[in-house]
């Protein structure tokens, strides 16, 4: 992605406005700047460095740097549907940090994160059931998602199953069903926070984040841009009424309420 110079006021503004919205530690990284809102240009997709069969689950402490090959399941991880019961590729328990993957196909459960985590740099060229679930069981966990993208979601591309705060920056996403997802369902729910901050939306896709209201779950959004949208179908902030009883939940409203849903008209751009 080409760099620009900015005034060094600007950038300290930024990184600000980055801290406001949560964005700390590894989710920052201090020489990339916010792109302007509407900005038509997406950062080219990497081209893989080689191939690496994944035949059981790599199971992450620290930080695992991928360099930017390709992982794709094979025997048990061998699929990409949408099977609840499938393994992921990547288990990364708490604190750990992967970074400069690209997940091919299949990709079986993409990447569950045990606590706090870091995916800096993760590429999923075709997404399974989920790219990443998150379940950690601490208020105070923060999982990072920075830079990165995936497509062909049918489904969820990140679900968020655990409690804390996740944090989805610098990220894109096309041909999908949502791209945060509370959990609905699950049989222990939390309260949940969620901030996506610059962040590239390709159509097809059908909603931007999923809360549940009942929970207190909030979601922010800012500078927002999506691509290919002209009629606006795509729901950028679902409320709905979770249960832990597995039920399907039933959604009870759309767009910015101040409380679940935070974010204004200019905080999305369409092109």
């Amino acid at each position: 992605m080409t760099s620009h110079k900015r005034k060094t006021g600007r950038r300290r503004a930024v990184v600000g406005g980055l801290s406001a919205l949560g964005i700390t530690g590894a989710a920052i990284v201090t020489t990339t700047l916010l792109a302007p809102a509407g900005a038509a240009t997406l950062p080219a997709w990497p081209q893989a460095k080689g191939s690496t069969p994944v035949a059981t689950t790599i199971e992450v402490s620290g930080t695992y740097d991928g360099k930017l090959k390709r992982f794709a399941g094979t025997g048990e991880l061998g699929s990409d549907g949408q099977s609840e019961s499938q393994q992921p590729l990547f288990v990364l328990k708490d604190g750990a940090t992967l970074k400069n993957v690209v997940i091919g196909t299949p990709a079986a459960d993409g990447v569950h994160c045990l606590g706090s985590c870091t995916l800096q740099n993760v590429w999923w060229e075709n997404v399974g059931e989920d790219a990443a679930t998150f379940k950690g069981t601490s208020k105070t966990a923060v999982y990072a998602v920075h830079g990165g993208g995936a497509k062909g979601a049918s489904d969820k591309v990140f679900q968020f199953n655990g409690a804390g705060k996740l944090v989805v920056n610098k990220f894109q996403v096309a041909d999908f069903g949502k791209l945060v997802r509370s959990c609905g369902n699950c049989r222990k729910q939390y309260q949940r926070t969620i901030l996506i901050n610059d962040v590239d939306i390709t159509a097809p896709g059908k909603s931007i984040v999923g809360v549940n209201a009942n929970y207190g779950d909030t979601a922010s959004l800012r500078s927002i841009r999506i691509h290919g949208d002209t009629k606006k179908k795509i729901k950028p902030c679902t409320r709905f009424t979770g249960n832990d009883t597995g039920k399907e939940p039933k959604e009870t409203g759309t767009g910015p309420d101040g409380t679940a849903c935070r974010y204004a008209a200019g905080d999305l751009s369409y092109d």
